[in-house]
């Protein structure tokens, strides 16, 4: 299957030059005529372009005077051509046979070099006088013929007269090119539609002709510059050429500003919303109406959120801190110890003195010890586990009870407003304060490091 992509993604190619070429035949004409023309003959007749009549006459007659030439000026037959000559040149002023082709510029041309080889104004009396025996005897008459013959002569093969269709429109016979092309990319295209419409349950061939609509261009026989959308298409899926690396050059400046215009876009604008939520009260809304918040699914998230943080409290964070604990116990102990007037007498008789101390460090580590595997003990057994769930609901329903107290409420949103219109603000000056650049540059050495993982990994 990858042969057959990598073939008719050629075809397509040359199939997009052809019309390209086509497009393009009748400005570049000239060009053509006078670095390859080869090429004019082989394709004036598909473009239906024929020499026009009265400069090809010209140039005949012209032709036909550089035969007789070596028999003399004085000659019949030379003075015969040079005033067929003047009367033709006459005639092309008048009738400008260029208007056909509409080469203005190039009959504007070649009266501009007859004038200025002569010196005069008028384009008639310059054509007259340049095809005159006495001028041509004053003057060097090969260096004149040669001037004639490379300067106008060109000049004159340019022109043409191009053939009219029935319906008044310049005939073009490309269409019997193209004919051919678009009968074998419409057949692949249905072909192609089809077989996708069975592989896939649920997709109609009406679905798979829509996904495909980019190679509907490739037989449309108008618009055809518009057929370099498939053809790039299938010279990536092909392949055949690296045409990623031709569009990332190409779009790598607009890429770079756009980017970075738009992650500041999508960043203000999720912080405004979350702002916009904040101060109009739907977050706390959704936090202390439970009821009127849309929940996703039948779990209730909150619930197992707060059962989750509460697991890794005690089975996890408590072990962490005991000796904390077992410290700040002491401590506590200690203090009450020693305010209290009992441990005064106490530690006045000598054999006792150290007592408060002992006893602290063990009443302390017990209290830690005991605080840890109660609360593990009573999380793991059933009733247990209900206690700690009252105690959840009660504590988020006091939290909600006290968070409706509207000023500690417009405090809250308030100063949670403010962290994120700082955090919008910070946010924008350090994307300033960066070069997109080099974020480009980041993005080009993850791919090629992708790129080269990929490669060693084909190679092993």
């Amino acid at each position: 299957m990858s042969i057959w992509i990598k073939c008719t993604a050629v075809l397509a190619l040359l199939n997009l030059i052809l019309a390209l070429f086509n497009a393009s035949y009748v400005p570049l004409r000239d060009i053509y005529l006078r670095y390859v023309p080869q090429v004019v003959q082989l394709y004036d007749p598909v473009k239906g372009i024929e020499p026009h009549p009265q400069t090809e006459q010209y140039r005949r007659n012209f032709e036909h005077l550089l035969t007789q030439v070596p028999t003399g000026l004085d000659s019949p037959d030379v003075q015969q051509s040079l005033q067929r000559l003047r009367q033709q040149s006459e005639a092309l002023i008048d009738e400008n046979p260029f208007i056909a082709s509409g080469k203005f510029s190039t009959f504007a041309k070649l009266q501009r070099r007859i004038t200025d080889r002569l010196g005069q104004d008028s384009v008639k009396v310059a054509f007259r006088q340049f095809w005159s025996p006495e001028y041509l005897r004053s003057q060097d008459l090969l260096s004149e013929l040669n001037f004639f013959q490379t300067k106008i002569i060109p000049l004159l093969a340019t022109n043409y007269y191009r053939q009219i269709d029935d319906n008044g429109q310049p005939y073009d016979a490309y269409w019997r090119i193209d004919i051919w092309f678009i009968g074998f990319f419409a057949l692949e295209f249905l072909v192609l539609t089809l077989i996708a419409s069975r592989r896939r349950v649920g997709l109609t061939w009406f679905d798979a002709m829509l996904r495909r609509w980019y190679d509907w261009f490739l037989f449309i026989p108008v618009w055809r510059w518009l057929r370099i959308l498939p053809v790039t298409v299938r010279l990536h899926q092909g392949k055949v050429a690296n045409i990623e690396y031709i569009l990332s050059q190409m779009i790598h400046e607009p890429a770079i500003y756009l980017s970075d215009h738009i992650s500041e876009f999508v960043t203000i604008r999720t912080l405004n919303q979350l702002q916009e939520a904040v101060e109009n009260g739907d977050i706390a809304r959704g936090l202390l109406n439970p009821s009127d918040y849309v929940a996703v699914g039948d779990v209730n998230s909150m619930q197992v959120i707060s059962d989750r943080l509460l697991q890794l409290t005690i089975y996890k964070v408590l072990p962490q801190v005991q000796p904390e604990i077992k410290s700040l116990l002491n401590h506590s102990l200690s203090e009450a110890l020693r305010e209290s007037t009992f441990m005064e007498l106490v530690e006045k008789v000598p054999a006792l003195g150290h007592l408060p101390k002992d006893v602290t460090d063990q009443l302390a580590n017990y209290l830690a010890n005991a605080t840890c595997e109660t609360l593990a003990n009573a999380y793991a057994d059933e009733l247990g586990r209900e206690r700690f769930d009252d105690l959840t609901d009660q504590f988020q329903n006091a939290l909600r009870q006290e968070l409706q107290d509207q000023a500690t409420l417009d405090e809250l949103q308030s100063l949670i407003s403010n962290v994120l219109q700082e955090v919008k603000i910070n946010y924008v000056q350090r994307s300033a304060e960066q070069d997109p650049e080099e974020t480009i540059e980041k993005v080009e050495e993850v791919y090629d490091c992708i790129e080269q993982q990929s490669s060693t990994n084909s190679t092993s």
